[in-house]
């Protein structure tokens, strides 16, 4: 099975995905996490301003099979939410990697270089 992992990003073993630019990431679930969700019906995004720490909880995306917690990929600040997902959840199943879920202003950016690569991720996706 072919997967899609963009090669621009880092990744989580949690499918989660980073975009890292200037000190702010930008971050979402990947395409194998919205796949295994089925269809995706709401997602309960941060509050702007919620300090974030690495591995900790900051939201939920709900499907009709399942409710999944999201964890925090990086420690910081919520500067940023998507809030067309409150009204439009699907968007995630349609477009996992331009349907991102918030952008944190990163207190700790050594933090970036823990995640994994695309080519790490896809053993922990194929592994599953």
């Amino acid at each position: 099975m072919a997967h899609n992992i963009p090669e621009n990003l880092v990744y989580t073993k949690e499918h989660e995905w980073a975009l890292i630019q200037d000190g702010v990431a930008t971050i979402g679930i990947t395409d194998f996490a919205q796949n295994a969700l089925g269809d995706i019906v709401f997602v309960e995004l941060p509050q702007i301003g919620t300090q974030l720490n690495l591995g900790a909880t900051f939201g939920v995306v709900e499907s009709i099979k399942s409710v999944s917690d999201l964890y925090a990929p990086l420690d910081g600040e919520v500067i940023e939410v998507n809030s067309n997902l409150e009204g439009s959840p699907e968007e995630i199943n349609q477009n996992p990697y331009d349907s991102w879920i918030a952008k944190i202003k990163l207190s700790n950016s050594a933090q970036a270089q823990e995640l994994l690569t695309p080519a790490q991720y896809l053993e922990v996706v194929e592994a599953q």
